[in-house]
């Protein structure tokens, strides 16, 4: 599928002088900075160097007074504590950090994840009858509760008090709990408002040390699990996430705890400095593999587990559970997409809602993400779980999902999610319906551009500009992630040194060594999946121009520059 290439405006040439001059760095660089909203010295300072000493104070956040109170008071009277968490990656690590760290003063705690099939996304009956039985009396929920107000109210009727920690956005009513965090509700003055769940979690514990005298040290311990989070949930990668994730992936790449140590081990990451990019295409989805195979509660064991012999054991088992995933996400998607193909057929449909009762419910906002990559169209997947028809939704780009669901709503048992991502719940009687209602709105309102994928450029550049001493410097941009993606670039009129070969199974990729039409000084290697079909015309010798972003590639240990290429035009 042909994508539109939008290079970026560039900023303010005074502005960018500016900070060459104040930085000592060159034009290319000072405008990437630019395009980050970078004015001066000290803002080039802060994103260079993200402090934890910059943390917001965390009793700005609405609720937390109430949050420690609660909790100190359930610590010195020896309560029982459940904490409970979503079956995601943001669930279960914001259920480790929490657990882990409240572990350290009493043992009357335990933690609670709800099964994916048999009790849904967020808090559910079944875990307050659990609690009840068990005799816990407060649970804190994470990443999940800003809208459970029924669940909260059957609670407290048995006797159960709640602290949400969540980063949601609310309804209309809150749940009345004895505390709720949560920056998105109305009146919290909060500043920084893109936390992950398990970042709300970190700012309860952070509060609580503040508030009985524990060293900051001690909590910092944990921000390897809290910047799993953060990858993990594509949350904006500014502000206090930024200075999180830094410092997050710092502790994971000098002295990771031993299950994420195994995990890192398992995903082949260990014979370098592990990046952002390499928790969310690699340790992420096999903890995320525990809850949509099993039980999200496997994953909470291997992020808490302190000996290598259990994590060795346990991560061996969710390992197992995502290459049993990948196996079932490739036979749902392979199926999805021979019913859109048939369904093509004298066919303009804007949108696409498929139902099949036996799809896997574990792997079908997976599925959907495969259809946007192959049809690029909003996208609705789903399968027969408890009786109804549940599944996910994912969108392209610009497009609000979450409005066209809203649109639907009456048809609807549930929905929750956002601009680019929901799940959603309905009678099966409705399906018919609901894709009929949501092709109707998602028709009159998508555009024609949002109906082509396109590829944001920062900066055209020649590739002899791409040196050792320039790469050192756009490291220092990481961690990368939303609002502060790896810059992309274009460069015109490359060659092919002759060197370039086809790879993969079936020769689908490109492994390019390139150089400049005009007689660059150098050749730089690159590697281009998906773009095998293109090596014929390419080793021909015709020029081409290349989009591309920049990483380090370690092989063997060696390491070395090397372009990720994301498109290829043929002049």
């Amino acid at each position: 599928m042909e994508k539109q290439w939008k290079i970026l405006p560039k900023p303010h040439q005074a502005l960018v002088d500016s900070l060459s001059a104040e930085l000592g760095v060159d034009e290319v660089l000072s405008s990437l900075l630019a395009q980050r909203g970078i004015k001066d010295f000290e803002q080039a300072r802060h994103f260079f160097r993200p402090s934890l000493d910059e943390l917001h104070d965390p009793f700005l956040m609405k609720g937390m007074e109430k949050a420690i109170v609660r909790m100190k008071q359930a610590l010195d009277s020896d309560e029982k504590i459940l904490i409970y968490g979503d079956y995601d990656v943001d669930g279960t690590t914001s259920v480790a950090l929490v657990y882990s760290f409240i572990q350290s003063m009493t043992n009357n705690i335990g933690y609670y994840i709800p099964d994916r099939y048999s009790e849904g996304y967020g808090i559910s009956y079944t875990s307050i009858d659990f609690a009840k039985k068990n005799g816990y009396s407060l649970i804190i929920a994470l990443d999940c509760g800003i809208k459970a107000v029924d669940k909260v109210e059957y609670a407290t009727q048995k006797g159960i008090e709640f602290i949400i920690c969540d980063h949601h956005f609310p309804g209309e009513t809150l749940p009345d709990a004895c505390a709720i965090l949560d920056p998105k509700q109305k009146d919290c003055e909060y500043p920084y408002k893109e936390l992950s769940g398990c970042g709300v979690g970190f700012k309860l514990l952070q509060g609580y040390c503040l508030r009985n005298g524990i060293p900051f040290g001690q909590l910092a311990n944990y921000l390897d699990l809290v910047c799993v989070s953060i990858a993990a949930d594509l949350v904006p990668m500014t502000g206090e996430n930024r200075i999180l994730a830094l410092h997050g992936l710092k502790r994971m790449n000098d002295a990771p705890r031993p299950g994420l140590k195994e995990l890192i081990k398992i995903s082949n990451c260990d014979a370098k400095e592990l990046s952002v990019s390499d928790l969310v295409f690699k340790i992420c989805p096999r903890l995320n593999a525990a809850g949509r195979i099993s039980s999200g509660g496997s994953a909470v064991q291997l992020l808490v587990s302190k000996t290598v012999s259990e994590a060795v054991e346990l991560g061996a088992t969710i390992d197992s559970y995502n290459d049993y995933r990948k196996n079932i996400d490739g036979d749902n998607t392979s199926e999805a997409i021979k019913l859109v193909e048939e369904m093509e057929v004298n066919s303009d449909m804007k949108s696409t809602v498929l139902y099949q009762p036996d799809w896997h419910k574990g792997v079908v906002g997976i599925v959907a993400s495969r259809l946007i990559e192959q049809f690029y169209r909003p996208t609705v997947i789903l399968t027969r779980s408890n009786g109804m028809a549940t599944g996910s939704a994912r969108s392209v780009d610009e497009f609000d999902l979450y409005r066209a669901i809203s649109a639907c709503s009456d048809l609807l048992e549930s929905f929750g999610g956002h601009k680019y991502a929901a799940g959603l719940s309905m009678r099966v009687e409705n399906v018919e319906a609901f894709k009929q209602r949501f092709e109707k709105f998602v028709s009159e309102n998508i555009t024609d551009s949002q109906q082509v994928p396109n590829i944001k450029i920062d900066q055209e550049i020649s590739l002899d500009h791409i040196t050792p001493g320039f790469f050192r410097v756009l490291k220092q941009f990481e961690p990368f992630g939303p609002n502060n993606p790896s810059p992309v670039f274009v460069a015109r009129g490359v060659h092919e040194t002759g060197r370039s070969r086809q790879v993969g199974r079936k020769w689908e990729h490109l492994k390019l060594s390139l150089v400049m039409k005009n007689g660059g000084h150098q050749s730089i290697e690159a590697i281009a999946f998906n773009f095998g079909y293109l090596f014929t015309e390419i080793h021909k010798g015709k020029p081409f121009d290349i989009v591309f972003t920049i990483e380090e590639n370690t092989f063997r240990g060696n390491t070395s520059i090397q372009l990720l290429v994301k498109d290829i035009r043929i002049l």
